[in-house]
């Protein structure tokens, strides 16, 4: 059997993006621009294609920021760089629950390769239409791409680590056919 092709649902996609035990922000817009597409064969992920691009400072869609000791605003200069982007570069299989993807991740106008684990982990068919739920996740170091809590280094500072934790929800869909 041959892997069939997937495309991403950009309007049941989002990105979250989360550091020391607190959520800084839950984005999902209508306006962000998710593009890419995976490959399934046997209910099994063979390939993946993943790009995005965030609009941090878009009105039209939704836009959370929790209520925690950090907001998303005192890590990211949004007028300045108002975009995340990310665009895969490689897809490497070990096996059926473990892959990762490697691509460039830009932020604050810094772009580094960056690899994130990637796993298949839900598939369903409702009408004729296939989905497939894929979970990008990964640590980045604040530091490279000069993320720092402004408004709170220069009130005595807050910890929150040198990491933060980037997870991609995407969904794929396709249509299916009787025969």
């Amino acid at each position: 059997m041959t892997a069939s092709k997937w495309s991403i649902n950009s309007n049941q996609s989002d990105v979250l993006i989360k550091a020391r035990h607190s959520i800084i922000a839950y984005l999902i817009s209508r306006i962000n621009k998710f593009k890419g597409s995976i490959a399934i064969k046997d209910d099994e992920l063979e390939d993946a294609s993943v790009e995005f691009m965030i609009d941090i400072n878009s009105r039209l869609g939704k836009l959370e920021e929790f209520d925690t000791n950090i907001k998303l605003n005192d890590l990211l200069d949004t007028n300045k760089y108002p975009t995340i982007s990310f665009k895969s570069i490689s897809f490497q299989k070990v096996n059926a629950n473990i892959n990762f993807l490697k691509g460039y991740l830009t932020i604050n106008n810094i772009t580094k390769v960056v690899e994130f684990d990637a796993v298949l982990t839900e598939l369903e068919t409702n009408n004729n239409i296939s989905k497939a739920l894929f979970e990008i996740m990964g640590k980045i170091n604040r530091k490279d791409f000069g993320l720092s809590p402004i408004a709170f280094n220069e009130a005595g500072g807050v910890a929150i680590g040198s990491n933060i934790n980037l997870i991609a929800n995407l969904e794929f869909i396709t249509k299916t056919t009787n025969n």
